[in-house]
């Protein structure tokens, strides 16, 4: 995919969403279920979708709040339930029609004071905190945020009680009931006015920065980071965390500079992402362009997406890493200096994350659990401890603390950025310095991830892809030793197929949280291999999609 003509540049004028309207068509766009498009749908994080496309709009959430309501009384969930919101403009609309429908359905409910900016990893932390010691009355949560999406989207995500993404079984239910409540008019919703709700005894307002703040030091040697005074800098990219990074500078007597503390539901600052739009992607070197030019004023720097559960490293060395080179270095590192963990706990990472990963496991005698994309996959292992470390490419990351327990079971951009610091502070290198010495032992992986625009039919012709659907034997010039529509680590389908040879692979699958189809390709033995993969995973799907 060639870049566009704006990517890596800032944000023009006429690039910038009317947030008032966008507002208007929340309230007053009325989608129907009739439409495939406009129907509640959770992908791989949650629901996702603009108000002016009638994709997320207030009956869409007034219908999965009260799905949620009839989810949490069947299944006998009856604590409070957290909730947190980014810094989206749909999401603090969408935060107030969730709480006028559980409020109304006197369910006790948790939420920033002053209501502020929750992080996805703040939840899933208070989730398991309260958690902890109970045997009943069970928290769980809700994050209103679409992640990296557009300024013009909104998302709607759901933490159980085990603090992590919703799997599939429970998301069918609640996607399924909200449908059925939106084709019968919204009749079955109870809900009051947000003025009344927000005096009544069902909400309570709460800092949860302050218990996520002081615990992290159980997860990350923050006393290593402040004795090395390393310079540090970071860009929130106008998110949900951007006031923590202060208080986090403070508590533990690091030198962190916020380089940008705009909050900003239109994201004017940002530098345009590869395809022109306005997406706050820490993984994209576009996006990214603003910190990047800035990364010689620090020892290090890292950015985050709008709900934190991504990170973004950026070296003066190497400039913004490639989140598999960060994962492969992370979790060298971390299998090495945590004495606590058990010798045999393993390493989690998704289908479509480097080779690079497995190379580096084997190194280190740790088996790899190898799942489907989507964080939900690694939730068990995570607090069962036989997980350490969980990360998939797109920049999401989570390990256990020093003591081997769970810190989270969702993504958490925090604590992978100051494990970065750490990293530094400890080995006396950088991330990308260690990740080159990797390469030394290991090989250099040329690895890139294509998305290409998809309606909804063609996506569901590519979920649904069988092993048949590759009829050679030989892939890039070499043999095929694999193919896969399942992954190793759980036999969960894949949504896709990945084919794989000696010294590369590719992987085919649908979006599930926009609407495109993504094509992953890694080769270790050169950029000209690389391209003759993608090719050839181009001319597989292009062939699919004909015969359909």
């Amino acid at each position: 995919m060639s870049l566009h003509p704006m990517a890596g540049k800032p944000a023009t004028q006429d690039m910038l969403i009317n947030v008032a309207r966008l507002i208007a068509d929340y309230y007053s766009f009325v989608p129907s279920v009739e439409i495939a498009q406009q129907r509640v749908s959770f992908g791989t994080s949650g629901h996702r979708g603009c108000a002016s496309l009638m994709t997320f709009n207030d009956i869409h959430i007034a219908a999965i709040s009260q799905a949620l309501v009839e989810y949490r009384a069947a299944n006998d969930i009856t604590g409070p339930i957290f909730i947190g919101m980014d810094t989206h403009a749909l999401s603090e609309a969408a935060m107030t029609t969730c709480i006028e429908v559980l409020a109304a359905n006197d369910v006790d409910i948790v939420i920033q004071d002053n209501n502020g900016f929750t992080p996805t990893p703040v939840i899933s932390h208070r989730i398991l905190r309260y958690n902890s010691a109970r045997n009943s009355g069970f928290a769980d949560g809700i994050v209103i945020t679409p992640s990296h999406n557009p300024p013009s989207d909104g998302g709607f995500k759901y933490n159980p009680p085990h603090g992590g993404p919703a799997d599939s079984n429970v998301t069918n239910q609640i996607q399924k009931r909200a449908n059925e409540i939106i084709a019968n008019g919204g009749q079955q919703v109870r809900r009051m006015t947000i003025a009344k709700a927000m005096q009544s005894n069902q909400v309570k307002q709460v800092d949860f920065a302050t218990a996520y703040i002081n615990d992290l030091d159980q997860v990350v040697s923050m006393s290593a980071i402040a004795d090395a005074k390393l310079k540090l800098g970071t860009d929130p990219l106008g998110g949900s965390g951007i006031y923590y990074w202060d208080r986090i500078a403070d508590k533990y007597n690091l030198n962190i500079e916020v380089v940008n503390n705009k909050v900003d539901q239109q994201f004017s600052f940002m530098h345009c992402d590869k395809d022109g739009k306005i997406r706050m992607d820490c993984s994209s070197s576009s996006a990214m362009a603003g910190l990047i030019k800035l990364k010689h004023n620090f020892d290090l720097a890292f950015g985050n997406d709008p709900d934190f559960d991504r990170h973004g490293i950026v070296t003066p060395s190497a400039g913004l890493m490639d989140p598999n080179s960060y994962l492969a270095v992370a979790i060298n590192y971390l299998y090495q200096h945590r004495p606590q963990w058990s010798s045999d706990m393993q390493v989690g990472k998704t289908l479509v994350s480097s080779s690079m990963i497995d190379r580096v496991c084997s190194s280190l005698g740790r088996e790899v659990k190898e799942m489907p994309v989507g964080f939900k996959w690694f939730v068990e292992g995570l607090n069962a401890k036989t997980i350490g470390f969980a990360g998939e490419e797109s920049a999401g990351g989570i390990f256990l603390r020093h003591n081997g327990t769970p810190w989270a079971t969702d993504k958490d951009g925090f604590i992978m950025c100051l494990l970065a610091a750490e990293m530094t502070a400890i080995v006396g290198e950088d991330p990308s310095q260690q990740y080159e010495k990797l390469t030394q032992v290991h090989g250099t992986p040329c690895y890139t991830r294509i998305d290409v625009a998809a309606t909804l039919e063609q996506k569901n012709v590519l979920s649904s892809m069988t092993t048949d659907v590759v009829m050679t034997t030989q892939l890039a010039g070499e043999k095929i030793v694999n193919i896969q529509t399942h992954a190793p680590g759980n036999n969960a389908a894949i949504g896709g197929v990945k084919v794989s040879t000696e010294n590369g692979w590719f992987a085919a699958r649908p979006s599930g949280t926009e609407n495109v189809y993504k094509i992953y390709a890694e080769s270790f033995c050169g950029e000209t291999h690389l391209q003759r993969l993608v090719k050839e995973a181009e001319e597989l799907v292009f062939s699919v999609l004909e015969k359909s």
